[in-house]
């Protein structure tokens, strides 16, 4: 069975990465090249509106920095009680750098690989004309219980709501569609104290590679399955400075 990693460079493919190929080979690594920052921002304020993006983007660099020295310890007792490997070495040597995911290129090297399993992970939304060049399975995982926390940061908003019990993640098939694909798996995160928004995703990501590893099992069985679990559907996005300091002051909520 042939498998292939769809994704940008970060810690959490790292992760991903170094996880599955202990038990599954993976033929190559499609990196997809990030967005330029001045195009990313466009897009943000058109589909957000100017205010809310500036929100976001100081809660980004002014924020965020602080969480991550705030919890770099913790940081490294998740990867170690894990047994989780942020290091990139072993994924760079199998990377193929593409511009883009929905790219000509990238739709003719899937069909030359023509693998079984296509293991998304950080990606632009991909096109239906990608999704449907092979007859492979596309598996993402998703931090956040779907359909209820679709989007960004599905940790953090769960805990935000005060909605403890869908704080997790996903493994779901991948549709053209915003986190919208068949579920596979779900996890529910618990956390600590010592946790915070920069935490969250690495928790989700420890427990999501699990569950990814399952699901590439049952590919290999023939015995794929999607669930439903009536949750709505709701989708968001990074939090702006001011809804992140309001619910940390009020309610705690890191």
């Amino acid at each position: 069975m042939k498998t292939v990693m769809l994704c940008k460079l970060g810690d959490n493919t790292s992760i991903v990465y170094n996880k599955i190929s202990k038990i599954f080979p993976i033929e190559a690594v499609i990196v997809e090249q990030s967005m330029p920052k001045k195009e990313f921002l466009k897009k943000r304020i058109k589909k957000q509106g100017l205010w809310k993006t500036v929100g976001q983007m100081a809660f980004i660099a002014l924020v965020n920095p602080f969480l991550r020295k705030e919890s770099a310890e913790r940081r490294k007792e998740i990867l170690e009680e894990n047994q989780a490997s942020t290091d990139p070495t072993a994924l760079k040597e199998k990377a193929i750098y593409l511009e883009s995911v929905n790219s000509d290129e990238c739709i003719a090297l899937l069909q030359k690989i023509n693998p079984d399993v296509v293991v998304v992970n950080g990606t632009r939304i991909i096109s239906k004309k990608v999704l449907e060049c092979i007859d492979g399975v596309f598996i993402n995982m998703h931090a956040g219980i779907t359909p209820k926390y679709r989007g960004s940061n599905g940790a953090y908003w769960a805990f935000y709501n005060r909605d403890d019990e869908n704080a997790g993640v996903t493994v779901h098939l991948v549709d053209p569609g915003i986190d919208t694909g068949g579920i596979l798996y779900q996890s529910v995160i618990s956390i600590t104290e010592r946790d915070n928004y920069c935490t969250y995703p690495l928790l989700q990501v420890c427990a999501g590679v699990e569950q990814e590893i399952k699901a590439i099992r049952d590919v290999m069985n023939g015995t794929l399955e999607t669930k439903k679990n009536n949750l709505p559907s709701s989708i968001y996005n990074h939090p702006t400075i001011f809804q992140y300091l309001k619910r940390r002051i009020k309610d705690g909520v890191k």
